[in-house]
């Protein structure tokens, strides 16, 4: 895990800024745009949350809230576009070109390594042994095309959430603020949008929901100091949507299929688990101290 975070952080130089000018000079200041896409976040993610909500949950309704789920993932997206066309006029400044393919490789690779020292020290030290009987289907020939049909379905999913959050909040706050105020904030933003699917629906961990919580909050907020760094250096949105598919589908699904369920390993591992909370705040400490080798924002200019 050192040696990648080496690679991605010392090894590479930052791509072009990826704040360049969108067109002519923006004249809606950031705070109108970002306020703008919070309140069409919660239009458009909200529709989906009620429904979510008001859904029971039955092996019937399955199909409907995976669905809905999808829906309120794509709320930030929708929202984004709709302010960028509001107030822009067009759809310029996402971070949609790669200059750098290994920053994809960097996207793809911190969350599986990172999956895999959770998931791994489970297995060694026995708090929730690895599943040999699972392992001989994950590893054969025939389960590769679920496992690429999985991970472009998750990456799709989470492209939703990305083309909101480290599509357009990060570029946005950056306009106006260094990266420490706007890492957090996006972050805060970001932990947020997810608390009526845990307070109101099943998208929570096993224990009471204020253990969820306490756990879930730290993690996410590591992740989003993670994510904006990572866009902000490479100037390309897609390193973050592949970051949060591929973290959503080796924690909610790889990782779990090779393990033994435990109550310690329920406690331990996966979203809600106090691994993942304490190894991606010290992860997001290691990139905060790197931030300066971000290129340098609007803000820090005057």
């Amino acid at each position: 895990m050192l040696i990648v975070l080496y690679i991605i952080i010392i090894g590479m130089e930052p791509s072009i800024p990826p704040l360049q000018p969108i067109g002519p000079e923006p004249k809606t200041g950031p705070k109108t745009t970002v306020a703008t896409f919070l309140v069409l976040t919660i239009i458009f993610s909200g529709i989906f949350w009620y429904l979510i909500a008001e859904t029971p949950v039955l092996k019937e309704n399955a199909g409907r809230l995976m669905v809905y789920t999808i829906g309120a993932m794509w709320g930030p997206a929708f929202a984004a576009v709709a302010t960028r066309l509001v107030w822009q006029r067009n759809l310029k400044g996402f971070g949609i070109s790669v200059k750098k393919p290994l920053w994809l490789a960097a996207g793809i690779l911190i969350p599986v390594a990172a999956g895999l020292v959770m998931f791994g020290t489970a297995w060694i030290s026995g708090v929730a042994p690895f599943n040999t009987a699972n392992a001989a289907l994950v590893f054969s020939i025939t389960f590769l095309p679920a496992f690429l049909y999985a991970i472009a379905f998750n990456c799709f999913a989470a492209a939703g959430e990305e083309f909101g959050w480290r599509g357009f909040l990060v570029p946005e706050l950056a306009r106006c603020m260094g990266f420490t105020t706007l890492a957090l904030l996006s972050a805060a933003i970001w932990t947020l949008w997810h608390f009526p699917l845990i307070f109101f629906s099943t998208y929570h961990g096993t224990g009471p929901i204020w253990y969820s919580v306490a756990v879930f909050v730290p993690s996410v907020i590591g992740a989003g100091v993670i994510l904006a760094w990572l866009r902000l250096a490479s100037g390309t949105v897609w390193v973050a949507v592949l970051f949060h598919g591929f973290w959503n589908y080796f924690i909610q699904h790889f990782y779990p299929d090779l393990t033994v369920t435990t109550e310690a390993g329920q406690m331990m591992l996966g979203e809600f688990g106090w691994f993942v909370a304490a190894f991606y705040v010290v992860l997001a400490v290691v990139f905060w101290h790197f931030r300066d080798r971000l290129p340098k924002l609007p803000a820090e200019e005057v």
